[in-house]
């Protein structure tokens, strides 16, 4: 059993859940997805639409005729890791099909690995649709091809993500993200809850709202009837019964209208909030908001409405520029802001974003001290705050029974992968995966909980 710090980089989704289902000569179709969970979500629609067409889904290479890589473009490391991915799968299988944000850049692709198949950019289902029936042509057999009611899930069948809109207006200089993704494009509020809905009734119990820009949710409709729509696809989700999760939530004003649904027990009450900075003139050369005093007024306010409101947030150190009196203030404002779950990468180029160019870029030795000395004083607000629950009552939502009965689980201020766990060592007969049940907590670690059932 292993602790779960939250240091993971934010680009970075759950593990791809691929199980074998294929008839004898069925065309297969292997998945590498990379990135984020939109992209996962990327991914799950492709497999969706192949499922419809006929087309087996392979969880490994020997057994696929093609495999698609949805890769990720976030950091420079990022698009090292798709290249080597696209590599191994053209080494194991040899027949490639490229797709995701490093599409955007085909020349970049093609230049280290000529032999894909074809280069497709991020959600443009049609054209990867039609390189793999190029590669493999679909032969569909209508008696025997049943596409599953809630479609191809990647993630584990009780916990989903649904995807709420599409790129970003935002012109962050560390972000290449709108030149790949472009500008913010909300889906209409009626898919969305169809969607949910129809995940639901097919036993989803923990719905993860993601986007590039939650709280910017429909603000691009011309024609819309309330000023923020996000407030209303809220109440609206949390009305199905299902845990509702809410991911990259930037920080505007209205955001304060929202947590009076998490009071009120309709949406989760947890903010997955990207502040990256706290010092004003950092927060100015990354051109986000330089108001880091009013935030912390915020987060009180937010607070004082739902006093069980957790805080998730990303931060970014080693910024160029970045001073040690502006580090320093970051870690002050750490102390203050007492976030309860808190992820850290460190600044890194990638090829197009605008802060390559600022000048006084910060050696990779300072940047590794900046990062351990931050991740300390999140482990010990952390470990603090845990100690606080023990005793506590709390719902939580089991992820994995293993073999010896001990319960992985998530209370509802831990999302999958990137916050900390609650494990139950005993009593666990008759419990299954997805299930929701109170326990009381009576022990805590650094990132994690451990628990009875109550």
């Amino acid at each position: 059993m292993s602790q779960n710090p939250p240091s993971l980089r934010p680009d970075l989704a759950p593990s791809a859940r691929i199980t074998a289902d294929t008839r004898a000569g069925q065309p297969t179709i292997g998945m590498v997805s990379l990135g984020c969970p939109k992209a996962l979500v990327d991914s799950e629609r492709i497999l969706t639409r192949l499922r419809a067409e006929g087309y087996g889904i392979s969880p490994d290479y020997a057994g696929a005729d093609a495999v698609i890589v949805n890769t990720c473009g976030f950091l420079d490391s990022a698009k090292a890791e798709s290249l080597d991915a696209i590599g191994e799968a053209l080494t194991e299988n040899g027949r490639v099909i490229v797709t995701g944000c490093l599409g955007a850049e085909p020349e970049y692709i093609t230049g280290a690995h000529p032999k894909v198949l074809a280069v497709t950019g991020p959600h443009q289902y049609e054209q990867v649709l039609d390189a793999v029936h190029a590669a493999v042509p679909p032969d569909p057999d209508p008696f025997v091809d049943l596409l599953p009611a809630s479609g191809v899930k990647l993630t584990p069948r009780h916990y989903s993500y649904l995807k709420i809109s599409e790129g970003c207006n935002h012109k962050c200089n560390f972000c290449i993200i709108p030149d790949m993704r472009g500008l913010l494009t909300s889906r209409p509020a009626k898919a969305v809850m169809r969607e949910a809905e129809k995940l639901v009734e097919n036993g989803v119990r923990e719905l993860l709202v993601i986007s590039q820009d939650t709280s910017a949710y429909g603000t691009d409709w011309k024609d819309r009837e309330e000023k923020f729509p996000i407030l209303s696809l809220a109440r609206d989700l949390g009305s199905l019964g299902a845990w509702v999760r809410l991911h990259y939530v930037y920080p505007y004003p209205h955001v304060r209208e929202l947590v009076p649904l998490m009071a009120e027990g309709l949406v989760l009450p947890y903010l997955d909030i990207p502040f990256q900075h706290a010092h004003p003139d950092t927060l100015k050369r990354m051109a986000r908001p330089a108001a880091a005093a009013r935030t912390l007024d915020e987060i009180a306010a937010w607070r004082e409405t739902c006093p069980d409101i957790t805080l998730r947030s990303t931060f970014i150190v080693g910024y160029p520029g970045e001073t040690e009196a502006e580090f320093q203030t970051l870690l002050d404002w750490l102390d203050e802001a007492q976030l309860d779950r808190v992820g850290c990468f460190q600044y890194e180029n990638v090829d197009g974003a605008r802060s390559n160019a600022l000048p006084d870029h910060v050696p990779e030795d300072v940047k590794q001290d900046r990062w351990d000395r931050f991740m300390a004083k999140a482990q010990e607000i952390s470990e603090a705050k845990l100690a606080g629950k023990v005793g506590q009552r709390m719902h939580v939502i089991i992820d994995e029974i293993d073999e010896d009965g001990v319960a992985t689980c998530r209370t509802k201020a831990d999302a999958p992968e990137i916050d900390g766990n609650l494990f139950i060592d005993e009593g666990t007969d008759g419990l299954s995966v997805g299930d929701i049940v109170s326990v009381e907590v009576d022990e805590a670690g650094e990132y994690d909980l451990w628990g009875v059932r109550a």
